[in-house]
């Protein structure tokens, strides 16, 4: 393969596989690849795959035809948590050269090489390398630098939860970290491309510290890696993506209120306000847990944002859980919701379970916890006016306007200027605008960075 050629990456899913991607489109610029858009023409196209949500399952066919019209001799490779929970159904869709499971991704390069430099494939199928998901016992260091302003930095990867609705161990294996030292060189990395803000994330980060090639022996804690990424010389922000409620522990909380890179803001999945059916999903905590953990953070941060994942429709979810959930959401001092419509998951035990909630019971559901995220949303966002704050702004024109957000996560806007991509400034906030996002005016100080 040479130099000329191009390839293109579609990501779906999280930010974990964006961090991924974009080490793996590295390693292809890195042999002289040139990377365009995937709406762009391209020698070889790979695709990213996600398997939380069954959406994410059907999108994957829109994509490859989508490359398809764009090159039809392209090559198509599939890559992710989909490929290796269900790599003979993608290999099957037309168009696909290539599929490849956990364990066999981040060596794409050798997979295309090897089967494009042969003259006897016919291209008549696609071929699959899946191994089993116990063999996903190693680690790989990932992280993305996609736009000017924030990069998403992994730390961690699979899980050993056993979530009774989740695919996740089964796509990516179990628990296992990445080892400090690497983190921190990322992270170094990172800042001195002029990005302004880390992004940690993982599957289930709270359980950093998990050996590299997934033992058990904890070399680390999660709260050991938010001391060391602090003390890292150039950072501007640093922010935890998603943390378990039962990992996120006082002395984080703590150190997070004190501390002048992690920014006050938290995203802590509930999935149930219902106890029920929070021991139904075989989560690790009740909700009174839950209470304990949003009660520390408004104690030390009462400025912070929440952000709070659901999960409505589950089996066994009567209308009276709902409500319990509903009531429970409603009297939380959170700053707004992620909503998940309960789908069923192949090899999963909640897909064999009673009491199956029917699909238009669960988008009312859906709709009626989306409006609450509104009205939480809104409700922060006015807290916030009259407020001093930090504002990273990002680097797209948007209708003719700027947005940003401040350290605790409230999206502004402004007219269009370039000169404000990738800086950071204080700003006071003024009002909300008929968009939901703050108008704000510059604070007398000047650009702080």
């Amino acid at each position: 393969m040479n130099a000329t050629k191009k390839v293109a990456f579609y990501t779906l899913g999280c930010k974990l596989n964006f961090s991924e991607t974009a080490t793996i489109a590295r390693d292809f610029t890195d042999e002289g690849f040139a990377r365009v858009d995937f709406s762009e023409k391209a020698d070889i196209y790979v695709i990213n795959t996600c398997s939380v949500t069954e959406n994410a399952d059907k999108r994957f066919k829109s994509i490859v035809k989508q490359a398809q019209k764009v090159n039809p001799e392209a090559f198509v490779a599939a890559i992710g948590c989909y490929a290796q929970l269900k790599p003979q159904e993608l290999a099957d869709v037309d168009g696909v050269d290539l599929v490849l499971g956990a364990t066999e991704k981040f060596k794409i390069n050798e997979y295309i090489h090897e089967l494009l430099d042969n003259p006897e494939r016919t291209g008549s199928s696609a071929e699959v390398y899946a191994s089993e998901i116990e063999d996903a016992n190693f680690y790989v260091s990932s992280y993305s630098i996609g736009d000017r302003t924030r990069a998403f930095l992994k730390v961690q990867d699979g899980c050993d939860y056993k979530c009774t609705y989740c695919t996740i161990p089964l796509a990516r294996g179990i628990s296992r970290s990445d080892t400090l030292e690497n983190v921190l060189e990322n992270a170094a990395a990172i800042s001195a491309k002029g990005i302004k803000e880390i992004v940690l994330t993982g599957v289930n980060i709270g359980d950093y510290g998990k050996g590299e090639f997934g033992n058990k022996k904890h070399e680390h804690t999660f709260l050991d890696l938010v001391k060391a990424l602090d003390a890292v010389a150039g950072i501007e922000r640093l922010r935890i993506s998603s943390i378990e409620p039962n990992l996120l522990k006082n002395e984080t909380i703590e150190f997070v209120a004190q501390s002048d890179t992690f920014v006050p803001h938290f995203h802590i999945p509930l999935q149930s306000g219902s106890n029920d059916i929070l021991k139904l999903m075989r989560r690790r905590y009740l909700r009174e847990l839950y209470v304990d953990r949003i009660a520390k953070v408004r104690e030390v941060m009462p400025h912070a944002c929440i952000g709070v994942d659901v999960i409505v429709g589950f089996p066994g979810e009567t209308d009276e859980h709902f409500l319990e959930t509903y009531e429970f959401l409603n009297a939380l001092d959170i700053s707004y919701l992620h909503v998940f419509t309960y789908s069923e998951r192949d090899n999963t035990p909640a897909a064999s379970m009673e009491g199956v909630v029917p699909m238009n019971v669960r988008k009312k559901r859906s709709k009626m916890l989306r409006g609450l995220s509104a009205k939480k949303r809104r409700a922060f966002y006015e807290q916030q006016l009259g407020t001093t704050r930090t504002v990273l702004f990002e680097g797209e024109n948007k209708k003719g306007y700027i947005h940003g957000f401040t350290e605790n996560y409230v999206k502004v806007k402004a007219p269009w200027n370039p000169e404000l991509v990738n800086t950071l400034h204080q700003v006071t906030l003024e009002r909300i605008d008929t968009d939901g996002l703050v108008r704000f005016v510059f604070a007398s100080s000047p650009v702080l960075r």
